[in-house]
């Protein structure tokens, strides 16, 4: 099912529909500033449950905490000054950054270890469902590899890149507009503003050790 929205004047039945779906676990796809993503309610278990079936990803740092502002990652993860102030020159924008979790976000979540992945999208629509969801969403790149049984790499693949940094996501692997998503099984609802989405993917950094990892390097540039 596809809804169409204009991103600068989103109709408040839409959101409010979109925001019930969340909350009852189904998977949304929409577009962010980089390419487009599949996202569901950190609070919707059933959802987290489908995002990371339909993914496939064993490597928790391919998904991301979409969030209205840094206040929200403080919820979630831990935050000094020094991690504070490089992210707020660097958000909203197409930056990752990778953070110790507080106790309790791990189990929220089904994380492995305690460690997530947190960003603010620089897109009015991701940030609208955000602010009337009152919490942030749990994301992943929405890839071609997703509308069939084919999948990039094996399990065992996946799983021996726990640790390194990650690949780039192949050009021809990412989705320009909502509409080419309808394949995606189990994908409930698409939110096309009706835009081509830029082909890109974001930059992930490394913030839990005392320097700065570049993880995976994006369209954001880095050093930055």
């Amino acid at each position: 099912m596809i809804e169409y929205v204009v991103p600068g004047n989103i109709d408040d039945r839409i959101l409010r529909s979109s925001v019930e779906r969340l909350g009852r676990g189904d998977l949304l796809g929409l577009p962010s500033d980089t390419s487009w993503v599949l996202a569901c309610s950190i609070h919707a278990g059933e959802g987290i449950r489908k995002l990371r079936r339909l993914s496939g990803e064993r490597d928790e740092r391919h998904f991301t905490l979409l969030c209205s502002g840094i206040a929200q990652f403080g919820e979630f993860c831990s935050l000094d000054n020094t991690r504070f102030r490089l992210i707020k020159r660097l958000s909203p924008g197409p930056y990752v950054f990778i953070l110790k979790t507080l106790p309790g976000t791990e189990k929220t979540l089904g994380l492995k270890r305690r460690e997530a992945g947190v960003r603010i999208p620089d897109h009015p629509l991701p940030l609208a469902l955000i602010r009337a969801l009152s919490c942030p969403l749990y994301s992943v790149t929405a890839k071609r590899s997703m509308t069939g049984a084919a999948a990039l790499r094996t399990t065992e693949e996946r799983d021996e890149t726990a640790g390194m940094e990650l690949p780039p996501i192949p050009e021809e692997e990412l989705f320009e507009g909502g509409w080419e998503m309808e394949d995606i099984d189990n994908l409930d609802l698409i939110l096309d503003t009706g835009e081509d989405r830029p082909r890109i993917f974001s930059t992930i950094l490394d913030l839990t050790g005392d320097e700065v990892r570049l993880l995976r390097q994006g369209t954001g540039p880095w050093p930055a």
